[in-house]
């Protein structure tokens, strides 16, 4: 049996049609920007990201759950927790009233998203090559979160990367490691020393082939080959089950699928009562700029309140099965 089912993530293109699957059968060191240019081609990878195999679906808010809502909403301005001149999470998305941000340590991954460069208020999220999305109604902002001009960065990839891009601001090296969708395990640590992936049929393993080298271009090459060979079913064995009363920043709705989809919950607030509300964010395919979703219950007021969270649940590009939260091993 072909990698195809596992590590290449080939048998569907980004449209999810069946593809014959893409064979690397030299180190990726050998000719790495162009190996991931071609990869990117028409009969390329399959990414294992959302195609929306479960689109949303329309959905009316019970009136039981617009009078639960109904004192947050209107006790204060719903529009004026969208802030225009803030320049992270915790800057631009006020919270609302009656709830408070939830405390969160210093230094931690949670502290990390909040506090993550956010792109000018009304920003569009673009597409890698530069184009403009085609949907531009989903998202209530846009992450600063770099995206190369390559067709990976979908939405596994987008998490990924989050997650990355932490552990290498503060220096948790080791803890940059991610596996491939077939379960062969790509520690950052063996590639900044040199090491690339070499893939020959069913075969995978390491070769040295280049030199030890610590740059932030080295570690980005790494994550273009991580995202060639990762996505969402990768992503599901790297995670386990949570609960709504557990759920936090960093944690997953996620769908494991051929394509699958995934979205992150970026922080959350709680009023006195102990009832939570949620910011949740994306990346999607085509790979495009992680984005601050919406809600579409309330389109000026972004969080997901606990009350709101119920199954079959509906984000505004996708809608996810019960059994979708995950808290991530990373």
């Amino acid at each position: 049996m072909l990698l195809a089912a596992g590590l290449l993530c080939c048998l569907l293109s980004t449209c999810g049609e069946a593809e014959d699957p893409v064979l690397i059968v030299e180190p990726i060191s050998v000719a790495e920007d162009a190996q991931v240019e071609e990869l990117t081609g028409e009969a390329a990878i399959n990414k294992n990201t959302a195609k929306s195999s479960k689109p949303a679906t329309e959905e009316t808010s019970s009136e039981e759950e617009n009078l639960t809502l109904e004192s947050v909403l209107t006790s204060g301005s719903a529009a004026n927790i969208l802030q225009d001149a803030g320049e992270t999470l915790e800057t631009r998305v006020l919270t609302p009233s009656g709830y408070e941000r939830v405390e969160v340590e210093e230094g931690s991954f949670e502290e990390f998203l909040r506090q993550y460069p956010l792109k000018p208020a009304g920003s569009k999220v673009l597409l890698y090559d530069g184009s403009e999305k085609g949907n531009q109604s989903a998202h209530a902002a846009v992450f600063a979160l770099p995206i190369e001009n390559y067709d990976l960065q979908q939405c596994a990839d987008s998490v990924m990367r989050m997650y990355a891009e932490y552990f290498w601001a503060t220096e948790q090296y080791d803890r940059i490691k991610f596996h491939f969708t077939n379960g062969f395990l790509v520690e950052y640590t063996k590639w900044r020393e040199g090491n690339r992936v070499t893939i020959n049929g069913n075969n995978v393993s390491w070769i040295k082939s280049k030199s030890r080298d610590t740059s932030y271009e080295c570690f980005v090459r790494y994550l273009r080959t991580i995202f060639c060979y990762a996505g969402t079913l990768s992503m599901e064995k790297e995670s386990e089950p949570t609960l709504l009363s557990l759920l936090k920043a960093g944690d997953v709705f996620l769908y494991g699928g051929s394509p699958g989809h995934v979205v992150m919950v970026v922080d959350e607030c709680v009023n006195e009562e102990g009832k939570k509300a949620f910011l949740l964010a994306q990346g999607y395919m085509p790979a495009q700029e992680f984005h601050l979703l919406k809600n579409d219950r309330h389109p000026s007021d972004p969080w997901y309140y606990e009350e709101e969270i119920t199954f079959p649940f509906r984000t505004p590009e996708y809608t996810f099965d019960e059994g979708s939260m995950r808290s991530l091993n990373y």
